[in-house]
């Protein structure tokens, strides 16, 4: 992936004797270019195949030592091949069941997208961005091995796309709608801010539900030995039953919650590119 194409530069305008669009959905870059090639057949030739042409060209070296050095970010640093767990999810050395790593792996890798992915395309074509989020020097270099992340810029580039409308695609008189991409983004800030904030401050069931503390009281009651087999004090007892049973509800919501969230995440999956 070059940094700059010949095609999206103002000369390329120039000579397709049309502006490219910034940004759009599938339909609205289709019907650009349905009117672009329409306008002027030869023009659009010149700047979208003749200028890649030429491009192809003259890269043709740089574009092959790019592919070795993405395939080795690709490989061994990104493991773009690959769905991990942070190691605050799933600490390193420790086993998870495969139905238990697909929470954590999934949403380890919404925060990638959107702290790292979305990040640098937000900084990527705008110089005051950068020195706004303070890209380092090896980040914006050619040999780009390390990963930048920068949660505050990634936000910031959703927040950007969820006010994208299709105001310059319409007739006049005609209210604009939000994009596809506005409410995509819209759907990932969600899920990134739940599995950020509020997922993380979810009370401990064990805790809340009165569960720990429950033990606790069986343990001194009983001589330091945890039994509710035959409790010697009946109010223990039904204290215990009923933190048992609020722990299972707190357990059966959470579950419920993460489902419905992996749910979410899956059905906006198509909207995870940059």
């Amino acid at each position: 992936m070059r940094s700059h194409y010949w095609t999206c530069s103002k000369f390329a305008d120039w000579i397709r004797g049309t502006t490219k669009l910034k940004c759009g959905t599938s339909e609205e870059w289709h019907d650009w270019e349905v009117r672009a090639k329409a306008a002027y057949p030869v023009r659009w030739w010149i700047a979208e195949e003749g200028l890649d042409y030429a491009q192809q060209f003259v890269y043709y070296i740089p574009d092959k030592l790019n592919d070795v050095r993405y395939y080795i970010n690709n490989r061994w640093v990104s493991n773009t091949h690959a769905l991990t767990a942070h190691a605050r999810d799933i600490p390193r050395g420790q086993w998870r069941d495969v139905g238990n790593r697909f929470l954590p792996c999934l949403f380890n890798e919404l925060v990638d997208f959107v702290e790292v992915e979305q990040a640098w395309h937000h900084v990527l074509w705008d110089e005051k961005a950068r020195k706004k989020y303070a890209v380092p020097w090896w980040r914006s270099g050619w040999l780009r091995w390390r990963t930048w992340r920068c949660p505050e810029a990634g936000i910031e580039h959703l927040k950007w796309a969820m006010t994208l409308t299709n105001k310059d695609f319409i007739e006049e008189g005609e209210t604009p709608e939000l994009t596809h991409q506005a409410k995509a983004a819209k759907e990932i800030l969600e899920l990134y801010t739940w599995w950020t904030v509020t997922y993380r401050n979810r009370p401990d069931p064990y805790e809340a539900s009165g569960w720990s503390a429950a033990c606790e009281a069986q343990r001194e009651a009983n001589g330091g030995r945890l039994s509710f087999s035959s409790p010697k004090d009946p109010v223990l007892k039904k204290a215990s039953d009923k933190a048992h049973k609020l722990l299972q509800k707190i357990e059966k919501a959470y579950e419920k919650e993460d489902e419905e969230m992996m749910i979410r995440l899956i059905k906006v999956r198509e909207s995870l590119w940059t």
